[in-house]
Parts: structure tokens; C-alpha cells; sequence
């Protein structure tokens, strides 16, 4: 089984307060993007990859890792063009799979993960991959699970995780888990294009220690009903301030794409991706 999981951007980020389990309560309308995604393949233990034979011919031996769980239920590979820097077994696939395993004694399985999509970019790769993997198995292994009880075990795994559940845009609020359909603001006269800095990571914990919470005067929910050219003065991504200022480099591709026409341009998550709305 072969999925494709996309990545996410953020329409307004409000951190408004912290909370006493030292998370943050925020407001953000989760966007799907799918013009960037990675390659997630699950099979069987005994069955035949149709994707290991070309990763292998693909990426030079450095580039990928493999794992293998200490009961040997789960392989784990994964590769990335510029080399993968975490234990595969810590990866969100890996921990999808031994959360359901928990549950649910699941059979042994391989996972290959061909990560495209950009690391510390705030377009939540990961977090898709972690979600696609969870309805993935629960196709692969008949558990028969809904989009709720997948949202209750993706949110266990990260913030933004239950978001790619659903996949479509959501108004998520508490730490980002907590999501309801919203309409998307009328965008057919508009295309969404992301650009990720070159050379720019930027960790989520450390945009999180910078950050101020505060109320905005507008909600995020108001600002989002007026017009889209109204946008850049009311919605906000709340990182900006403090990332710009540590990462000057960000601001400006930010000042660049208003300087090529963006109706619309903000900060994707924490950063460092960024994405600009254009007229058609």
C-alpha cells in the first residue's frame, strides 16, 4: 500500500496563552498543500515492496537508514537526498505503528519513507507522515477505524498530527489537535505557492521559547472573513517576530514575494517555509 502524504500551511498562527502542562493554547486554520508530499509505502512482512528496489538505486547507501524493532515486528527505511539524522526507529511512522501495535497486536510490517518534504519548514511533514501511516495500517490490518478514533490516537503522537486525519481545512485550536471543518476563504481566483529558505531550519521548540502569547484585538476567525486583500494587515502568524528577528533571511524572501505580487504572504507553523497567495 502506497500513499503520497502532502504537507500543511497555516492561514493566521495566534499563540494566545500558555498552559500550566507547558503547552500553548492557538488558533490557526490548517491548510492541506499538495504540491509537496513524501512517498510512504506499508506492507506485510512476507509481501513483495515495489518501492525499496527503487530508494536503493535512487539514493547512495549514506542516504538511507534502516531499523528494526527489538520484538522484529517492524523494519523501518528511510531515505532522504541529503541524509536522514534521527534513528528511524524515533520517527512518527515508527511510533504510529507501535501505538496501534499496543492495541491492536498488529502483524509484522515493513514501512519505506522517501522523505521529500522539507525538515524544520513548519509545513508539518512528519506529522502527515505519521497520520497517513495511521490510516494506512488501519486499511492494511482491517481495524476499521474512523477519522475521530484516528484523530484521538494521531494527536497523541504531535499537535498538528490529527490535522492530516482529516486532511481538508480545519480550524484547529488547543495545542492544534482540537479541530473543527471550516470553510476556506473563496480562493479560485488565487493560486498558494510555498517557498522553503535555502539552508534555514528552524527548530519548533526554540520559535516556541521566543514566542510572546498574547490576545489579538481581531480574532482569527474575524480577520479571515474580510477580504483577502485586507489580509496582510489582520492575519498574523504570531512566530514571525521573534523568527525574523533570529532568521533576518526569512523576512526578506517575505518582503520579496509582496515585492513579486503576493496579495497574501505569511509564515508557514514556526518557519522556516513560507507561502504567498497570487492572483491567477
Amino acid at each position: 500500500m502506497i500513499s503520497y502524504p502532502n504537507v500543511k500551511i497555516n492561514l493566521g498562527l495566534n499563540v494566545l496563552r500558555k498552559r500550566s502542562d507547558g503547552y500553548h493554547d492557538l488558533d490557526t486554520l490548517f491548510v492541506p498543500y499538495m504540491g509537496i508530499h513524501d512517498t510512504l509505502e506499508i506492507i506485510l512482512a512476507d509481501d513483495f515492496s515495489r518501492t525499496s528496489a527503487g530508494l536503493f538505486a535512487r539514493y547512495d547507501s549514506s542516504k538511507i537508514v534502516q531499523g528494526i524493532s527489538a520484538d522484529g515486528k517492524l523494519m523501518i527505511t528511510i531515505a532522504k537526498a541529503d541524509g536522514v539524522d534521527w534513528d528511524p526507529l524515533k520517527d512518527l511512522c515508527a511510533k504510529a505503528y507501535c501505538l496501534l501495535d499496543a492495541d491492536f497486536n498488529l502483524p509484522a510490517v515493513k514501512i519505506f519513507l522517501e522523505k521529500t518534504s522539507p525538515v524544520g519548514a513548519g509545513l508539518g511533514g512528519g506529522s502527515s507522515d505519521a497520520a497517513f501511516c495511521l490510516k494506512m495500517l488501519s486499511e492494511l490490518c482491517s481495524l476499521g477505524l474512523d477519522e475521530a478514533s484516528l484523530a484521538s490516537y494521531a494527536a497523541r503522537l504531535g499537535s498538528d498530527c490529527a490535522f492530516f486525519v482529516y486532511n481538508r481545512p480545519m480550524f484547529g485550536t488547543g495545542r492544534g489537535e482540537v479541530l473543527e471543518d471550516y470553510p476556506l476563504p473563496a480562493l479560485d481566483d488565487y493560486r498558494i505557492e510555498v517557498v522553503v529558505p535555502e539552508g534555514i531550519s528552524v527548530s519548533t521548540a526554540d520559535a516556541y521559547r521566543g514566542i510572546v502569547p498574547c490576545e489579538p484585538e481581531i480574532s482569527l476567525k474575524e480577520a479571515l472573513r474580510s477580504d483577502i486583500s485586507l489580509w496582510k494587515d489582520v492575519v498574523r502568524n504570531g512566530f514571525e517576530t521573534t523568527v525574523f528577528e533570529k532568521y533576518p533571511g526569512i523576512a526578506a524572501v517575505k518582503k520579496s514575494l509582496y515585492e513579486l505580487g503576493a496579495v497574501y504572504a505569511s509564515m508557514s507553523g514556526s518557519g522556516s517555509a513560507l507561502y504567498a497567495i497570487f492572483r491567477k
